[in-house]
């Protein structure tokens, strides 16, 4: 394109401001795109009865890594991104990641059936952090060259509050969204999982009761 065709959308409103398209990609695309892959990620576990399997110990994976994600993205709703806010970004990921592989190493030691699908759901689950933060750093490269040379700028390793901060309707969409869809399927699968192990003991400990008196008489 030349320049004079450059000048010519700009003067017709034609510009693109990247900031703001990226951060609609983010909110309204990607964020998301979240939703559905997990709610039948959450209905995979229950046809194959996760309860009956490794149940309780593989919820509460499930549930370590909705807060590895969960804690960035709360932060990068509220807070400008810079070298503090990366770093959170950057752990948090390769943190999801090393808790992935244990939660299938778990699910496939354990009795319930892990489908092709179930695999094909996890892995799409597990590329939406990088993509998220990939936009991000691609969106704010003096940060990131700031985070690798330590800093260097006053609010490097500080919070800072949005300078243009999402509106309350926004934020409360997000948290009816984010409960809805990840927060309820998963907290209902945990309680199932431990009413089920509950259950468990209590037949064992009757059947160790059984076995006890017929051994006495």
């Amino acid at each position: 394109m030349s320049r004079d065709q450059a000048a010519g959308i700009r003067a017709g409103g034609g510009a693109v401001d990247v900031g703001e398209a990226t951060t609609r990609y983010l909110l309204y695309g990607l964020l998301p795109s979240r939703f559905v892959p997990g709610l039948a990620d959450s209905v995979m576990h229950r046809r194959s009865r996760i309860e009956d399997a490794a149940g309780t110990k593989e919820s509460l994976i499930h549930a370590l890594m909705m807060t590895e994600v969960g804690i960035p993205i709360a932060l990068t709703l509220r807070y400008e991104v810079n070298p503090l806010l990366l770093s959170v970004q950057l752990g948090g990921a390769a943190v999801h990641e090393a808790t992935a592989l244990r939660d299938v190493r778990t699910a496939v030691r354990s009795d319930r059936e892990v489908t092709p699908l179930e695999q094909h759901v996890h892995s799409f689950l597990e590329s939406l952090p990088f993509g998220a933060l990939s936009a991000l750093m691609c969106l704010h490269a003096d940060q990131v060259k700031a985070l690798l040379r330590g800093g260097g700028h006053p609010g490097a390793w500080r919070p800072v509050p949005r300078r243009r901060p999402l509106s309350r309707g926004c934020l409360a969409g997000i948290a009816v969204a984010i409960g809805t869809c990840v927060a309820l399927p998963y907290g209902e699968e945990l309680l199932r999982c431990v009413r089920a192990a509950r259950r468990e003991r209590k037949r064992a400990t009757g059947d160790e009761v059984n076995w006890r008196a017929t051994k006495g008489r």
